[in-house]
């Protein structure tokens, strides 16, 4: 059989993608630089430990570490990227990792739609609605802004993972000139490239996603539509509280335009909806497996496994599966859900007793909690524990 290699398993996402295969029987193999203080490795599901140093440094380091290991293997592992940066760095690799691995993504494909800026050109090239987006470089940029865009807008990085790495926010939300070219300058002299985009108007409830899978011939085989109830933060951030609930023009629009530009492998699409005209407008793609990736799977959509029968060539006609209808179903990630309800009731957006109301009126997918691999849950809260403590000592 062949193995499955997870790259990171120190965030729900990576403990998600161990549980689906290993709930399959499914030899996992946990890769990853750090062990004794991941949650994701406490899984029963793992049937391995692959430790590589600097891993999370995505050079030669790793890269020669992961190959050292392929060479080793009866069969060829498929290689699953759990973080933005590993499909970077699959696809930095791909042609000698390709000779040790099955891939499920298209070569240099993932990297590009991880680019906002050249995602915003593939999706215009292709039809698709997105907000208005402008360079901070631009020579005429107040006056464009001022005109094409207005304010308040928000100032995005090409590179999310760093801009959240030092700002912890995926976004600076600018009200007027003075904060958009004071943002401009924090993002330059971090040497963070960054643009300007319009706010599409609409709550975080306006946002949507379109989750797929697109074998190696091509077809779309599996999607489902989600409707966010809640991020963290608030309104710019990721999903804490998320229903599944069908939304036909979202499969209209996504499916023609993902299989149009040759995608491959599992990602998720988000969208926002405007709220006064209606009008879908594309934010970004994730290209690699969500974070709701427990409320595809509660819904019936494996999609680790989907990818790994796929490239081992045991998929068939017959596993397609498409959800078009509202099951009831919410992704939760509980600590950040409880901190978000909160903020929105802080700020005057939603109150606590209806933000519950929308909790408790549907079944959980949790993020982490799972009544048969406890230890990851417990993991977790002691290490959240261990923050707490640390930070009311530190003010005593």
């Amino acid at each position: 059989m062949n193995k499955a290699v997870v790259l990171g398993c120190n965030y729900y996402i990576g403990l998600s993608i161990i549980r689906c295969l290993g709930r399959e029987g499914v030899h996992v193999v946990a890769c990853d630089y750090d062990f004794e203080n991941s949650y994701g490795a406490k899984s029963k599901y793992i049937s391995e430990f692959l430790k590589i140093e600097n891993l999370n440094n995505f050079g030669e380091e790793a890269f020669q570490g992961l190959i050292e290991y392929g060479k080793k293997q009866d069969e060829k592992p498929v290689l699953l990227p759990t973080h933005d940066k590993y499909v970077e760095f699959i696809d930095e690799y791909y042609d000698e990792l390709e000779k040790y691995y099955l891939i499920s993504q298209a070569k240099g494909l993932n990297t590009k739609l991880l680019d906002k800026w050249t995602l915003h050109d593939i999706a215009k090239e292709n039809g698709v609605k997105i907000p208005t987006t402008i360079s901070a470089n631009d020579e005429n940029l107040v006056e464009r802004v001022n005109n094409e865009v207005g304010f308040p807008c928000i100032i995005k990085p090409f590179d999310t993972v760093k801009f959240t790495k030092v700002f912890r926010n995926k976004v600076f939300i600018c009200k007027n000139v003075e904060e958009m070219e004071e943002g401009i300058k924090k993002a330059k002299d971090n040497d963070i490239e960054i643009f300007v985009q319009e706010i599409v108007p609409g709550f975080d409830d306006c946002m949507l996603t379109y989750d797929y899978y697109i074998d190696r011939s091509g077809k779309t085989t599996h999607y489902m539509t989600a409707q966010k109830q809640r991020q963290w933060p608030i309104n710019f951030g990721a999903s804490v509280f998320t229903i599944q609930k069908y939304n036909q023009q979202l499969v209209d629009i996504s499916k023609p335009f993902l299989e149009n530009i040759g995608y491959r492998g599992f990602g998720e699409i988000e969208f926002k909806k405007h709220e006064k005209t209606g009008e879908i407008y594309l934010i970004e793609i994730n290209a690699r497996t969500t974070n709701f990736n427990n409320l595809i799977y509660k819904v019936g959509i494996n999609m680790p496994y989907i990818a790994y029968l796929d490239v081992t060539g045991k998929l068939k006609e017959s596993d397609c599966k498409y959800i078009d209808y509202d099951t009831n179903l919410a992704f939760i990630y509980g600590f950040e859900d409880m901190v978000a309800i909160w903020r929105y009731a802080r700020t005057k957006q939603v109150s606590i007793l209806k933000s519950l109301k929308i909790s408790f009126s549907r079944k959980w997918a949790p993020a982490i909690f799972a009544i048969n691999d406890l230890k990851p849950w417990f993991f977790f809260n002691k290490i959240l524990l261990g923050k707490v403590l640390r930070k009311i000592f530190r003010r005593k």
